[in-house]
Order: structure tokens, then C-alpha cells, then sequence
């Protein structure tokens, strides 16, 4: 029987932590703990009394990226498995990727994460990351029916994923400077420059009560981890390729957040990446002595079209689309 260190993060208010952790301790075929992360949440005091549970407060917000690397340095067991504390796992689900994991290939593995409801539509089964580095939940609203298949994926949805701890500690987790968004698209992309695959398992399913915060700060999260993705996974030379690209869709992302009321946001993200020049530098050097080789093969798994479910937030209008596809086509074989 396997051994799994269950990862679950709490912050505010946490209506569904217990009826998670319980669905986690009653799970087949695996012998089970549960790490949980108290970020800040009166929940944590009603969940269930077991001996399997480990409770870590660390007084402050760690952030997603932050309370996950302190989850996994104090779970037990060698394979982790990482869950949101709004999602409620079937019985063989975490099984299920512990088993997908025996393949040595495999670094990451991304569970079925559906919407409630019983016609069983798709939240995620693992998100496109596109080459500019935006990247949002894959097959959003379609039929689970039609998805019941083993693929490979670009990224993971940090809802439901798992590892093994020797891959995880070989890419040093999360980075903890992301707090929170795109710390999965980070991780993965970090995989496929390691040699190793990011897969989708459909018999891991697990049903998510999500709703796509309208909180305009979580804007300012987004687009600076998205613009550290940008700057920090791509060679030099790479980069300076993007840059005709990259410069007006900056300017048409700030266009959309005067619309959207979220500019300020925006600003921000603009003003940390240049004040923390050192701190790019540093992480570009170290992700670059760390890629297996330096090719373009980790780019493969991008994509040249921003197709975001309107849900999201940000409508990319098809011509756009067709010059940023375009682009991506001829360039896509000189990067590294």
C-alpha cells in the first residue's frame, strides 16, 4: 500500500476544510496523513480529531507557494499529493495519482477537477500555459464525458496535482516570492526543462466548489508572476525574441485593466519586476544551469492562441489571437 502526505492549505473562512480532510482520511488503497497549513483560519479548530493529521501554524499568511514548501518539508511520506481546501476527492483519487507517479518519466500528475453538479463539467484537467505565459483552466464548462482519457498536459492545476518528493526538492518546490496564481505553470514548465512529463489522470477526480474571484488586487498577483514566468524561464537570447510581441500585448493588457478598473494592479506588477531586477537575474541564472539541455524541446507543450474561458476575465479578441498564433509559429523553434 502506498504512502501519501496529503497537502491542505487554510486561510479565512473554510466552510469545506473538514468535509476535505475526511474525504483525504477516508481515501482506498493508501496509507494517508494529512499536512495542514493554518494561514490564517478559524476553520482549522472544527476539523476532525485524528492521529493521521499534522497542523502547522506558522502565525502569518505564507501564501499558497509559501505553505505548500512548508507542508512538504514536514510531511512523512515520498509522494505528495496537493489539494485545495474547497475540494472534495473520491475515495480512489489519490491513489490514483500516487500510482500514475510509479512511472519514473512522470514528474507531475494532475487529477480530474470537476464542477459540482451531476452532469459533471469540467473546472480543470490541466491548464494550457501559453508561450507569453498565461495560462487558465483547461476544458473549463465541458463535459467530463468527453475527457476520460490519459494525455499529457502543459501545466497542473494546483488544485489536485502530486509528485514525488526527490522531484520536488530537485526544483526546490514553489518559489515562495509568488505567494500566490502561477506558482503551477512555474512548476510545470520547470518539469518539462527537467526532462520529465506533466500528465493528466482522469480516474483522480475531485469535485470543486470554485468561484472566480472579482477581487481586483488579485490582479496585481497574477500579471507580476506571470511577467517573473516571463522574464525568468526563457534564455536571454530567447527574450529578446518576445519582445516585439511582448510589448504591445503589455500595452493591451494595460488598455483592458483601465476597463476592467484593475490598473493600478497592473502598474504594480510593472514597477516590482523592475525594482527586483537582482532577484530576476538570479532566478534566470539558476533555472537555466538547472534545464537538462538548452533546446527549445520544454517550449513544444506552449501555445500560440490565449483561448481564456470568458469567465476569467480577459477576452482576447481573434485577430489578436491570430497574429500572437502567427508569431508563435515562426518562433517557436529558436527559443530555449
Amino acid at each position: 500500500m502506498k504512502q501519501v502526505s496529503a497537502i491542505i492549505l487554510a486561510y479565512r473562512d473554510e466552510p469545506l476544510l473538514n468535509q476535505c480532510i475526511q474525504a483525504v482520511l477516508n481515501s482506498r488503497h493508501v496509507d494517508v496523513e494529512v499536512v495542514l497549513v493554518n494561514n490564517g483560519s478559524d476553520s482549522v479548530r472544527g476539523v476532525v480529531d485524528d492521529s493521521r493529521m499534522k497542523i502547522l501554524s506558522p502565525g502569518t499568511n505564507t501564501g499558497f507557494a509559501g505553505g505548500c514548501n512548508l507542508a512538504a518539508s514536514a510531511a512523512t511520506y515520498e509522494t505528495l499529493v496537493f489539494i485545495n481546501s474547497d475540494l472534495i476527492v473520491e475515495k480512489d483519487t489519490i491513489a490514483a495519482l500516487a500510482g500514475r507517479l510509479d512511472d519514473e518519466s512522470v514528474g507531475l500528475v494532475t487529477g480530474a477537477v470537476v464542477l459540482p453538479g451531476s452532469d459533471r463539467r469540467i473546472n480543470s484537467i490541466g491548464n494550457p500555459i501559453h508561450y507569453l505565459m498565461f495560462s487558465w483552466a483547461g476544458s473549463f464548462g465541458e463535459s467530463f464525458a468527453d475527457h476520460d482519457a490519459e494525455e499529457v498536459v502543459a501545466g497542473v492545476s494546483g488544485a489536485l496535482f502530486a509528485c514525488r518528493r526527490e522531484h520536488w526538492n530537485r526544483l526546490n518546490g514553489f518559489d515562495d516570492q509568488f505567494f500566490a496564481y502561477a506558482e503551477d505553470a512555474d512548476i510545470s514548465l520547470r518539469t518539462w526543462q527537467s526532462g520529465r512529463r506533466v500528465v493528466f489522470e482522469p480516474s483522480a477526480i475531485g469535485v470543486h466548489h470554485y468561484e472566480f474571484s472579482k477581487n481586483t488586487g488579485k490582479w496585481f498577483l497574477l500579471e507580476r508572476n506571470r511577467m517573473i514566468n516571463v522574464v525568468t524561464l526563457y534564455d536571454t537570447r530567447s527574450l529578446a525574441l518576445l519582445i516585439p510581441i511582448l510589448l504591445p500585448i503589455e500595452i493591451g493588457i494595460f488598455i483592458a485593466s483601465l476597463r476592467g478598473g484593475w490598473a493600478s494592479e497592473k502598474l504594480s506588477s510593472w514597477r516590482w519586476v523592475l525594482t527586483h531586477r537582482d532577484y530576476l537575474r538570479e532566478r534566470r541564472l539558476r533555472i537555466l544551469a538547472a534545464k537538462k539541455q538548452r533546446d527549445p524541446s520544454w517550449t513544444r507543450v506552449l501555445v500560440g492562441r490565449m483561448d481564456i474561458p470568458q469567465e476569467f476575465g480577459l477576452r482576447v479578441p481573434e485577430p489578436v489571437n491570430w497574429v500572437l498564433n502567427l508569431y508563435w509559429s515562426a518562433l517557436q523553434r529558436h527559443l530555449a
